[in-house]
């Protein structure tokens, strides 16, 4: 064996096992030509439906799933439900389909216990075929190093109405609701959004990191389980009590003085376009400490010095607990700057969004 083939041998040996999960032939074919391109990345078992997934998990022991969703026998929704009940292990949604019940199910598979989805990359010869193979491989590592936990067969516990305990927080009620979101936010918006009542009476402007085209899918997934109103942020758009505003793809969202929505393509804050940063500055600059922001699971720290910034200047600041966490990397990065006045689960950040709104005070909870 040669020098370079016992180098490349020895550098596999300590790859990130890939599991890949895709009915059809041609896409297999590519992703596993995709990942063993990368001599990080090794590929440990080829299946083709949900139930050759488990048994593949079980056999393969693999750093990190990519998974398909529409799969003869059993789909992709199944298929994560049951790996993340059984032998959980990082799972990342692949899907090539667009259409709202696609996309839908791709998201309650976040819910499950997935932890992030991409486009399916395009072929060969296609324009984005580079860039997109990049961000694959470069995700498939990254999510590899997550800690996933596993999740119960059960129902998630609904946030419970009326107030949290009161004994210390902010007076007075503030004007806006501000969160930052990355890996494993979905379903964390999900829970909290889906907790609050038609009648909330703050605007909530959010952004949450994504692949691109698939923003609009999520707001109407989260249409689906929430009774506010929420939309993809429109520039000039006037906030409005009641409403959610998720930052559209590859624009910075913020706030202006005069109470409307500004998109911009300014250049990307922490690598990133749209910027939690970028949103929490606006809000400290023109609420002040007139506003509740927060920032939940995500890697990176993406927002953490500017809700640093907000708590100073008087808001109440949040964050995403550890342990509800499926990466605690822009909560932890908060916590250390002691940018966050509250530290708890979703459904509790829910509870706290009433309780702030209504005029009352909460108990701070930290922890590290």
């Amino acid at each position: 064996m040669g020098e370079t083939e016992d180098k490349e041998r020895r550098t596999r040996a300590g790859a990130v096992k890939v599991l890949v999960v895709e009915d059809s032939p041609t896409v297999r074919a590519l992703l596993v030509e995709l990942f063993s391109s990368d001599p990080s990345l090794r590929v440990v078992g080829v299946v083709s439906d949900g139930d050759e997934a488990l048994a593949a998990v079980l056999q393969h022991r693999p750093d990190v799933v990519t998974m398909d969703i529409h799969m003869p026998r059993m789909n992709g929704l199944t298929a994560t439900r049951q790996i993340m009940e059984t032998a959980p292990v990082p799972i990342v949604i692949i899907t090539g389909s667009s259409e709202p019940e696609s996309v839908a199910v791709t998201f309650d598979a976040m819910e499950a216990g997935a932890l992030t989805v991409l486009p399916r990359p395009t072929g060969l010869g296609h324009p984005d075929h580079a860039a997109m193979a990049r961000e694959l491989i470069q995700t498939v590592k990254l999510m590899s190093e997550v800690k996933v936990v596993r999740r119960w067969s059960v129902s998630r516990p609904r946030a419970a109405g009326g107030r949290a305990s009161a004994s210390a927080g902010k007076e007075g009620v503030p004007r806006l609701v501000a969160i930052g979101a990355s890996t494993g936010g979905p379903p964390a918006l999900h829970t909290i959004l889906s907790s609050l009542p038609k009648t909330f009476p703050l605007p909530i402007v959010i952004v949450q990191h994504m692949a691109s085209g698939f923003i609009g899918g999520f707001v109407d997934w989260l249409r689906g389980a929430c009774r506010l109103d929420i939309r993809v942020g429109i520039h000039g758009e006037v906030l409005a009590p009641g409403r959610v505003y998720v930052a559209p793809d590859e624009r910075h969202m913020t706030v202006a003085k005069d109470g409307t929505i500004v998109l911009t393509t300014k250049p990307p804050m922490n690598g990133i376009r749209p910027a939690v940063s970028a949103l929490f500055r606006s809000v400290a600059e023109t609420y002040g400490g007139d506003a509740i922001a927060g920032l939940l699971t995500g890697m990176g720290r993406d927002g953490a010095e500017e809700l640093r910034l907000l708590k100073e200047a008087g808001a109440v600041t949040f964050v995403q607990d550890k342990d509800s966490s499926a990466v605690h990397g822009m909560p932890g990065e908060a916590i250390k700057l002691d940018a966050a006045m509250f530290v708890l689960p979703p459904e509790k950040i829910a509870a706290m969004l009433l309780t702030m709104t209504s005029g009352g005070a909460i108990r701070a909870e930290r922890t590290t």
